[in-house]
């Protein structure tokens, strides 16, 4: 089902599954709604995300023992990118970690919950922490782009200036609920975290104050173009945390996690042998996998690839793996189906214009 009744979306609206759940594809064109979330505002569905929370007197001690991120010193009302994984150091999950002073709480894709929760029971033995999953109690909308801060306080919400990360409780319009920065490395962005009964009101409100609806055919294009990898898609099992590029998930003075080991051999090697990065392509769309050659070897893979709006035209991009020696940026690469440069992200084109 969609976040707003159906009632209420447009003729040309369109649903379709994403990362879990049956959402809006599009409410009326993707590249107006990819419009807003880069230079305007866009709201968006996020209920393929899934909450878990954890008690117990245990609970700030054991999780810190398994992500790769500091959740001991996380002080109440602030949050953490982190990765879960095997003794091997392969990523099995990447997740926020959450204080909420009276308990932990895990944010995570749908797609990922059963493995994660599995994961968590395996490894609570003697410890005093107890899971849950509330989602049907806990559900959450999503902003983003330039105007969303001012979008948010036509609406009636008064935010301070927060850092990333950081929740903040409020009650508005006698509705409870929580607003929280997100971390995107392009635009400001936030999250509200609501009991589901409540979310039409307060999209209805935003969408009143100037928000943009979006489906998840822009947001995915969104996430593309910021340059942000998607477990499952640009994150796998196989991959190791540094080749990753996502150091905001590493803390190296937090003590001993599971994969710490591996991650500490890494870090004293001094490099790993491919990163992700941004590439911009001429051509068709390369399928996803597809190699990057360069002097007759392979040196890398597109994992995504999108056909962006930019500057009155489009261009191709790509996210992927590639040899960190042959890295630099502007590096030109052989793919089946049109040369690839590599390029930093988020993509300049889109956020620069």
């Amino acid at each position: 089902m969609s976040t707003v009744s159906t009632e209420k979306l447009p003729a040309s609206a369109r649903f379709e599954d994403y990362r879990g759940i049956r959402t809006v594809g599009v409410y009326t064109d993707a590249k107006v709604e990819f419009a807003a979330l880069t230079s305007g505002c866009g709201l968006f569905d996020l209920r393929w995300r899934t909450k878990i929370v954890l008690t117990g007197s245990d609970r700030v001690r054991w999780m810190n023992g398994m992500v790769t991120n500091n959740v001991r010193d996380l002080a109440p009302g602030n949050g953490v990118y982190a990765f879960l994984l095997n003794p091997q150091g392969k990523i099995q999950g990447d997740l926020y970690v959450h204080n909420r002073d009276k308990y932990l709480l895990v944010d995570t894709d749908q797609e990922q919950a059963r493995k994660i929760l599995e994961i968590f029971d395996h490894y609570i033995i003697m410890d005093d922490v107890e899971v849950a999953s509330p989602s049907d109690k806990l559900t959450s909308v999503g902003m983003a782009g330039p105007k969303s801060r001012a979008v948010l306080e036509r609406a009636g919400f008064r935010i301070d200036e927060i850092a990333p990360l950081r929740a903040i409780d409020m009650i508005w319009q006698q509705i409870g609920l929580t607003i929280l920065r997100g971390d995107n490395p392009a635009v400001e962005s936030f999250e509200l975290w609501l009991a589901p009964e409540h979310v039409g009101t307060v999209w209805d409100s935003l969408l009143q104050s100037g928000a943009t609806a979006v489906g998840s055919q822009a947001f995915e294009l969104f996430r593309i173009s910021c340059g942000i990898p998607r477990y499952g898609i640009d994150i796998r099992e196989r991959d190791l945390p540094q080749e990753t590029g996502q150091a905001r998930a590493l803390n190296f003075s937090k003590g001993c996690y599971v994969g710490q080991e591996i991650v500490e051999r890494i870090r004293s090697r001094g490099a790993v042998h491919r990163m992700f990065t941004g590439f911009t392509l001429t051509g068709a769309l390369p399928a996803l996998g597809s190699k990057l050659r360069a002097e007759g070897k392979d040196l890398g893979e597109v994992t995504s690839v999108a056909v962006l709006p930019a500057n009155g035209g489009e261009i191709v991009v790509a996210l992927g793996y590639v040899r960190r020696e042959a890295a630099a940026t502007g590096k030109l690469f052989e793919l089946e189906t049109s040369p690839a440069m590599v390029a930093e992200v988020p993509f300049k084109e889109i956020f620069n214009s």
